[in-house]
């Protein structure tokens, strides 16, 4: 049983209610939106970055979106596009985008618990750290393909690997 599952009543099974407690768990800002929906922010070592899981009872997913700023000029942005497939085909959990509109990166992940499966605190620990590592990971090709003037393969040579195994 992992820290998140030994903090919660045999009553607390819904999603969101394991987000909470994993926030409150790591000492997270958050607001419960509402009975299906939270928000986060949690700090990187790049940047701020702002999280909203919302489970879906129809889909049966819990969606997470992260966001952070990222405002390419437009002649950057064929590049940060070579950038973000690149990074995505690093990644198998979730995938990068750009909303242009709202001048913001996002990283999405949905956690499909169709027929009624129910979401375990370690899958969303997972689901949570997953998505603030490649964040992390990948935020400085980022900003060196949209501001630094690299080519996108130059840049994704700074993307830090996942390590394995222990020292």
């Amino acid at each position: 049983m992992d820290a998140v599952e030994e903090f919660l009543s045999a009553d607390d099974l819904h999603p969101i209610d394991l987000v909470e407690s994993l926030a409150e768990l790591n000492a997270w800002d958050f607001d419960r939106v509402a009975d299906d929906q939270i928000a986060m922010v949690i700090e990187g070592s790049w940047r701020n970055y702002t999280l909203s899981l919302v489970w879906s009872e129809y889909d049966e997913i819990l969606k997470l979106v992260c966001t952070f700023d990222l405002d390419p000029k437009k002649v950057n942005l064929p590049n940060l596009f070579e950038a973000l497939d690149l990074a995505n085909d690093q990644i198998w959990t979730g995938a990068f985008t750009l909303w242009p509109d709202q001048k913001s990166m996002v990283f999405r992940y949905g956690l499909n618990l169709c027929g009624g499966a129910i979401a375990t605190g370690a899958q969303i620990d997972s689901m949570v750290r997953d998505c603030l590592e490649h964040c992390e990971r990948f935020y400085p090709a980022f900003q060196l393909v949209c501001w630094g003037g690299e080519t996108p393969k130059d840049a994704m040579r700074i993307a830090i690997g996942r390590s394995y195994g222990r020292a």
